[in-house]
């Protein structure tokens, strides 16, 4: 059975900054699917979503750019990433522009220690243009009553967002060639192997969780098969946890499991829900994104040039 699977680098027009970070996405077509016996998963709309989870090198450079003079007003900066499994580090001494720089060998690793909140601003960045883009309006309105009582949504006119529950759980887990859904996020109906990468093929898993590596993995560290999802995003399965914007309550949602929690996680019908505004090591985020008109245009004519087939 082969499915198919389009690989596009977005590269954001109009940006002021010398350090622009580019977005790697994967387009998710198969509009109007229905959802899966978990009522989640149906999309009837085409969207990109980011192939990795959001790095910390990524992160830095959002940092510097909404925050050059370290004063961090919306405390977009946690110390905890400056250190163990963190992976930015905070210079008061150095330039504006600059205090912010990702950690020796944990530049490609997910970037932890975020809320719900940041990454929202992260998007609205994203969604203004980079830059010196607003972070409290675009994709949210950032509403101070809005936050406290946790019932901000995204706005109407999107550009980037973090993803929806359905948009994270339908690039996760459902198959386009049959119109059923997986297990896992690894195109599977099998547990992801929990094994360290081992060389550049990284042939020895598909998957970090359970506190077998103990660490973070750069994001799509494991290339060997089954490793992705039938849409081609990586780490949907371990890594970090990823929010999403599912208000539970007074909460928001989590999926995908972490590098420090057994494989429960994994399970498509494992819906986790966190206080927004917590920060921990083991939590992370991934972006979705509007399809620039002309990708829309290849979707829907089959991919053409960019399409590439790929053995299930």
């Amino acid at each position: 059975m082969k499915r198919a699977v389009i690989s596009v680098v977005v590269l954001l027009s109009a940006l002021t900054t010398a350090h622009a970070v580019d977005i790697e996405t994967v387009p998710v077509g198969n509009l109007g699917n229905v959802a899966d016996d978990t009522g989640h998963g149906a999309v009837d709309y085409e969207y990109n979503i980011g192939k990795h989870e959001v790095t910390n090198a990524q992160y830095a450079e959002f940092l510097n750019a909404v925050d050059p003079d370290g004063s961090d007003p919306h405390d977009l900066y946690n110390v905890n990433m400056g250190s163990g499994y963190g992976g930015i580090g905070y210079d008061s001494g150095a330039a504006a522009g600059s205090k912010y720089d990702s950690l020796s060998g944990r530049g490609d690793k997910p970037v932890n220690y975020v809320s719900f909140w940041d990454a929202c601003r992260f998007a609205n960045w994203l969604h203004n243009g980079q830059g010196s883009g607003d972070t409290e309006t675009g994709a949210y309105t950032l509403a101070p009553d809005g936050i406290a009582n946790n019932t901000i949504t995204r706005n109407e006119n999107w550009r980037w967002a973090v993803t929806s529950e359905d948009e994270w759980y339908k690039a996760a887990y459902y198959d386009g060639s049959t119109g059923g859904y997986y297990d896992f996020a690894t195109a599977s109906d099998g547990m992801p192997t929990a094994e360290s990468p081992a060389g550049t093929d990284m042939t020895n898993g598909s998957a970090n969780y359970g506190s077998v590596i103990g660490d973070l993995t750069n994001v799509g560290a494991y290339t060997a098969k089954p490793s992705d999802s039938f849409y081609g995003t990586f780490d949907q399965a371990g890594n970090l946890w990823e929010w999403n914007e599912a208000i539970i309550g007074l909460r928001r949602g989590g999926r995908g499991g972490s590098f420090g929690d057994a494989e429960y996680g994994l399970y498509s019908t494992h819906r986790g829900d966190y206080d927004p505004a917590v920060e921990v090591d083991h939590r992370g985020f991934r972006i979705a994104e509007v399809p620039e008109p002309a990708t829309l245009g290849l979707l829907s004519l089959g991919g053409l040039a960019l399409l590439r087939r790929r053995g299930k």
